[in-house]
């Protein structure tokens, strides 16, 4: 029987510690942690990262841990002290801000293989893996501004070096140049208040789709999005359940099929430090599904479009 675990932390920071037990399958994976900055429960980047990690807990048959609101140098090193005492060699780092972190201590911890998203710090045993975000962005961005009746576009970002938000703005001004492209940024991925307001100024500019392009304020945004009768892309999750005339399409990253790949690799022996890019090729970035509002004919056109890009490696505007 698999036994479940939870340990609490009650400091200035609340911290989960989970262990969910099984036996080892006798490979080089021994057990898996996860380093999470916010909470596994935000509905998209993070949720999608603790299932990746519970499908390589059934994959290998292996303990798996998880920490929340890791956030500094310090919170890092004690909890990467901790997943060593349970005797973890493959830690997941599920933010760009674990480069850092790891990279200072990669040195003190030459048996464990850290892995992280979307940085350029590496190492013997320090991986950063990336999201070729770019183009799911382009695509959407495509579906925007074919779908905008105002010629008004919104994008509610969370940083400005999103590559998927450049995409974005690159695709709506491919298939519509007369669009204009409102684009403000909340600078956090998880400040819903800060979204809303962005979303009201939109609105009140007659912007008829939004991308809302954070973890946490994505949902709340398309729900605000819907009552408006209005058009909205998803954001990293397929989010199509939250209104099939709202949500055009999702710009889709498959977090945890990522998680897999790189724990496959581990397990062989074939994770080398470094830097490693995945896309559509790759079966880990697509679009969601597509809202019935979309024309058939252009829904054609963008499969093909995307067909094109998976062959060539070239965006439309590139070809």
């Amino acid at each position: 029987m698999k036994n479940i675990i939870i340990i609490l932390y009650f400091t200035t920071i609340f911290v989960a510690l989970v262990s969910l037990t099984g036996c080892n399958s006798g490979g080089k994976i021994n057990k898996v942690g996860m380093l999470v900055e916010h909470s596994i429960n935000d509905q998209t980047w993070g949720e999608k990262g603790y299932n990746g990690l519970l499908q390589i807990k059934d994959k290998y048959n292996v303990d798996v841990f998880f920490k929340e609101e890791v956030k500094t140098q310090e919170e890092v090193n004690k909890a990467v002290g901790e997943f060593t005492t349970q005797g973890v060699n493959l830690i997941f780092g599920h933010s760009s801000i674990y480069g850092k972190y790891f990279n200072n201590i990669k040195e003190n911890y030459p048996d464990i293989q850290f892995v992280y998203f979307n940085g350029a710090y590496k190492g013997d045993n320090l991986t950063s893996l990336h999201f070729n975000s770019n183009a799911m962005g382009f695509f959407a961005g495509m579906i925007a501004g074919k779908m905008t009746e105002t010629n008004q576009v919104g994008i509610i970002g969370a940083y400005e070096w999103q590559p998927e938000i450049e995409g974005f703005y690159e695709g709506v001004s491919y298939q519509n140049p007369d669009a204009t492209i409102s684009m403000n940024f909340v600078n956090d991925w998880d400040n819903t208040e800060r979204a809303i307001e962005i979303f009201s100024e939109m609105n009140n500019n007659h912007v008829d789709v939004f991308y809302p392009a954070g973890d946490s304020f994505s949902k709340e945004i398309i729900d605000r999005v819907r009552q408006q009768n209005k058009y909205a892309i998803g954001f990293v999750s397929d989010q199509s359940e939250l209104g099939r005339h709202t949500v055009l399409t999702s710009t889709v990253q498959h977090v945890d099929k990522l998680y897999l790949l790189a724990a496959e690799k581990f397990d062989k022996g074939n994770l080398d430090g470094g830097i490693f890019t995945y896309d559509f090729e790759d079966e880990v970035i697509s679009l969601g599904t597509f809202s019935p509002e979309m024309p058939n004919v252009f829904k054609r056109y963008i499969e093909d479009e995307i067909e094109k890009y998976t062959e060539t490696g070239l965006l439309p505007n590139e070809r």
